[in-house]
């Protein structure tokens, strides 16, 4: 049956069960035949359902197979762009400039190198050092095959040297940072320098990308390290130099197992790029413990010991920095009590040199010094409470110490009539200075707070010639040496109440003894010792007065 839908103008077309009614054609009857169920023969064929199965199938396939294929690529062209993408940063941060020079040119006055010389850019220098020469050589990649350590105390201008190097190259292929003791901050700081990221570069990352701290810090630089050496190994053959990583102040680093962990992870890799001319590394240190864990697995290792600077070389750049910007010519004896009073120490020197006053910057130096050693080592003597006896174990054998140092400088052999006025600090070997501490633990947290100094041929002096001068002053004062006796006797006695133990035995109130015999014992070559109770006759016989009228009683 037909059916117009005026408003909708659909045409809709009923089928009735059991063929077409009404005005139908004719020729769908005939088509129909006797069959009442007319076109279902074609839906149930199963012929029919399996070619509609297999088209359904093969349009799933195809949909799956475009998608994946898409997703595979996508994935791989990221994987491959992320790689890339990661060498080129890191490579870029090896380029021409620095950071770390452009920080430290922000509010320079004047350059860390000497007096008389002059760089071809016209730049005058303050200080020039003797191992300025190895320093460029190490930087610029001339020395190869070794990694080095500097050692020295703070301010003797280690950095300085580094920077000064660094700028005559404009810091290509060198990268530079500061260590910490915290070793997720340390991660951090060694990407910066490096320009990268820690993000994990697998395929997965396509889909979501993992976080820089789902992983320890350890593993993080051996990542980095990993790339380095790509980079490091595509410079060798373009350029044909190492690449130079700087680690200033790597003594932050603690003492303790993740610190050794770290130490150990670097000098593996600094090793390994050192036999091969991929990578050399630098470390800077103030303390000698760095030295001490090196040295353990060193082959390569080249150690400079960076001291204070030689009277002549000292006096004739403060003369020339004082006509420069001062205009005046100091004489030779304010110039030698200058060097007497600080030394040749850079940081005091450049104090120095800016003052309108030299000798009495002086004497402030080394006020300060004496001020900053007894607010940490200073003893309480004969009264002190027993609660601080772990603080005057650590003060007092400080004071042990620097009064050796003092009487040592005593007996000093007289000087060559051909010195040339150079300090000659007293030192003494690092396990004779153990021994007069009668401590072995205490040395190494004094250098690390500049008290006393652990020179690279383990001798141990006072950090500067004002700390030496403070000792000086502080064991010359009247009553010092009795003092330091009463503390020390002090100590004695609360070490000897904390072992003493104290045993009542009421039984010999009364007049008791006790008897001690030693017998053989079951085994051979075994001693027993008995102890028994002898009493008086008096109490004897009260006892057995006392048994007796118990007895009775009874």
């Amino acid at each position: 049956m037909v059916v117009r839908c005026l408003k909708c103008r659909v045409l809709r077309i009923e089928l009735a069960a059991n063929g077409v009614q009404g005005n139908g054609d004719s020729s769908v009857n005939a088509a129909s035949g006797s069959n009442p169920h007319y076109g279902s023969s074609s839906q149930n064929d199963p012929q029919s359902l399996w070619t509609k199965m297999l088209e359904a199938a093969a349009t799933a396939f195809a949909s799956i197979l475009v998608l994946g294929t898409g997703f595979a690529t996508g994935g791989y062209m990221y994987h491959r762009f992320y790689k890339w993408l990661v060498l080129h940063k890191m490579e870029r941060a090896f380029q021409p400039g620095d950071p770390v020079l452009e920080l430290a040119a922000i509010g320079k006055e004047v350059p860390n190198s000497i007096a008389p010389c002059k760089e071809q850019e016209g730049d005058e220098h303050w200080i020039l050092r003797d191992e300025q020469a190895k320093i460029d050589a190490i930087v610029d990649g001339t020395d190869r095959g070794h990694y080095h350590l500097l050692i020295g105390e703070k301010g003797t201008g280690k950095s300085s040297m580094l920077l000064d190097a660094m700028k005559k190259v404009e810091g290509e292929g060198i990268s530079m940072f500061e260590a910490h003791a915290d070793l997720e901050i340390f991660r951090i700081r060694l990407g910066r320098a490096l320009n990268f990221e820690f993000h994990e570069d697998y395929i997965g990352s396509y889909f979501s990308e993992r976080g820089p701290r789902d992983s320890t810090a350890l593993l993080d630089i051996e990542r980095a390290f990993n790339k380095l050496e790509k980079i490091a190994l595509l410079r060798r053959k373009t350029v044909g130099k190492p690449l130079v990583l700087i680690v200033n102040a790597f003594h932050l680093l603690r003492d303790d197992e993740d610190g050794r962990d770290l130490i150990e992870l670097i000098q593996q890799r600094a090793e390994q790029w050192a036999a091969s001319n991929l990578v050399t590394v630098v470390f800077n240190s103030d303390d000698y413990w760095v030295y001490e864990r090196l040295k353990v697995l060193a082959t390569r290792m080249e150690v400079t010991a960076i001291a204070d600077l030689p009277k002549s070389q000292a006096m004739s750049a403060l003369a020339k920095y004082r006509q420069k910007y001062f205009q005046e010519a100091p004489p030779s004896e304010t110039l030698a009590e200058v060097y007497s009073r600080v030394g040749g120490r850079l940081t005091f020197l450049n104090r120095v040199a800016k003052s309108k006053d030299m000798l009495r910057t002086c004497d402030d130096i080394i006020d300060t010094e004496r001020r900053w050693f007894l607010n940490q080592c200073w003893i309480l003597g004969a009264e002190m409470d027993d609660d601080v006896m772990d603080q005057q174990k650590y003060a007092s054998a400080a004071m042990v110490l620097a009064h050796a140092l003092v009487n040592a400088e005593k007996n000093l052999p007289p000087r060559p009539p051909d010195d040339d006025g150079s300090h000659n600090i007293p030192k003494i070997p690092l396990h004779i200075a153990r021994q007069i501490m009668t401590r072995a633990d205490f040395i190494q947290q004094y250098d690390h707070i500049n008290l006393f100094a652990i020179t690279s041929t383990a001798h141990v002096r006072a950090d500067s010639v004002p700390m030496q001068r403070a000792f000086r002053r502080i064991c010359a004062e009247p009553g010092f040496e009795e003092h330091l006796e009463a503390t020390l006797q002090r100590i004695n006695d609360i070490e000897s109440l904390g072992r003493t133990r104290e045993i009542v035995a009421k039984d010999l109130v009364l007049g008791g003894k006790y008897n001690f015999i030693t017998k053989d014992g079951a085994s051979w070559g075994e001693k027993v010792t008995e102890v028994s109770l002898e009493e008086k006759a008096e109490e004897a016989e009260e006892k057995k007065v006392d048994e007796g009228d118990g007895n009775e009683e009874s």
